[in-house]
């Protein structure tokens, strides 16, 4: 008889090319503490960067701006807001007309088509105003969870947290909130936060991450809190 096979042991399995190392730890009280305090010492009252005259021209902006800039947002909607700030104005302007004013923003047909149908919804449901809770808001034409969230926050002053692509690259980057989705990563935002930092946390995290913590290219040697950042790759 021969010699019996041996199995051979299967080599570990080497990281692909270009793949980065996750995030070792999350951030400890001390951490989230120190990066707050020093984000709300730089910008003490930070404002969203989507340009609105009153709740309702918010809710279309925010709309508006799913995949797309708050500047490129801000260019189409200033001469919209001068003919449609409310709710019948904007119905009675109507669908085919609304498109010439936002044609400039990506995905506008489907936009101008949820813009209307909101807008007829506050009329005939919420007596045209903006709703004030989470689920109303959601059930409105367009509006997720994070419209909802930056609506409550900036309109009503609560303390919610939208999670944006900034606001997610930020929370998993720097060990801060890690999470697979946007929901998990707010979840655990809203759990690490502190309550005295939550009313401005989303316009901080929101900035942090469209201007210092950038997809490509983070400007990690100007980082307020590169000490703090657990990321491995960061641009020293």
């Amino acid at each position: 008889m021969g010699k019996k096979a041996t199995a051979k042991k299967r080599a570990p399995a080497k990281p692909k090319p270009g793949k980065k190392a996750p995030v070792a730890r999350r951030w400890g009280e001390r951490e989230v503490a120190a990066a707050f305090t020093r984000w709300q010492k730089a910008s003490p009252h930070p404002k969203g960067e989507l340009e609105h005259v009153n709740n309702f021209t918010l809710l279309v902006a925010v709309v508006l701006s799913a995949q797309a800039t708050d500047a490129g947002v801000n260019k189409a909607t200033r001469a919209l807001f001068q003919v449609a700030d409310t709710p019948q104005k904007m119905f009675a302007l109507g669908e085919e007309k609304l498109r010439d004013y936002i044609k400039t923003i990506g995905l506008y047909k489907g936009k101008a088509k949820n813009v209307i149908a909101l807008s007829k919804m506050l009329i005939e449901k919420h007596n045209s105003q903006v709703p004030k809770t989470r689920e109303e808001l959601q059930e409105l034409p367009g509006a997720g969870r994070k419209t909802a969230n930056v609506v409550l926050n900036i309109a009503f002053g609560e303390p919610t947290l939208a999670v944006d692509t900034h606001v997610f690259r930020v929370g998993n980057r720097t060990g801060l909130a890690p999470g697979k989705n946007p929901l998990e990563v707010e979840i655990e935002l809203d759990r690490v936060i502190p309550p005295r930092f939550k009313t401005h946390a989303h316009h901080w995290l929101i900035l942090h991450g469209r201007y210092t913590c950038l997809a490509r290219n983070p400007k990690c040697p100007t980082c307020l809190i590169s000490d703090l950042c657990l990321w491995p790759d960061k641009t020293l």
